[in-house]
């Protein structure tokens, strides 16, 4: 039982490793036929984000600052590049998300 907690603890510290964490800055957000699309700002790359108005984690940002997280390949609820909202200045181990969007622009 200890081996299998071991092993649990060193794939979840891996895993945890694999995001890319980073700041952004959020422009602007509109909802246009239930999807909420917000436009962002990664250093100097243009995001673009969007989420299905309704789905849990779909949330309006407000123009400024967040911490962004690119969730590896095949998690999170959309099928495409996922990210997770924080705060700013916040650590996205111990910081509430603010909301999970499908990143469709770069």
């Amino acid at each position: 039982m200890k081996r299998a907690i071991f092993v649990f603890v060193i794939a979840a510290a891996a895993l945890a490793l694999a995001q890319e964490v980073s700041q952004i800055t959020v422009k602007s957000g509109e909802l246009n036929s239930g999807v909420v699309i917000i436009t962002a700002v990664e250093g100097r790359t243009s995001l673009e984000m969007q989420c299905n108005k309704g789905m849990m984690g779909c949330k309006m940002l407000d123009p400024g600052a967040y911490v962004i997280v690119h969730l590896p390949k095949n998690r999170g609820m959309y099928d495409c590049n996922n990210v997770e909202i924080f705060p700013s200045g916040s650590d996205p181990i111990n910081a509430e998300r603010i909301g999970a969007y499908c990143l469709t622009g770069k």
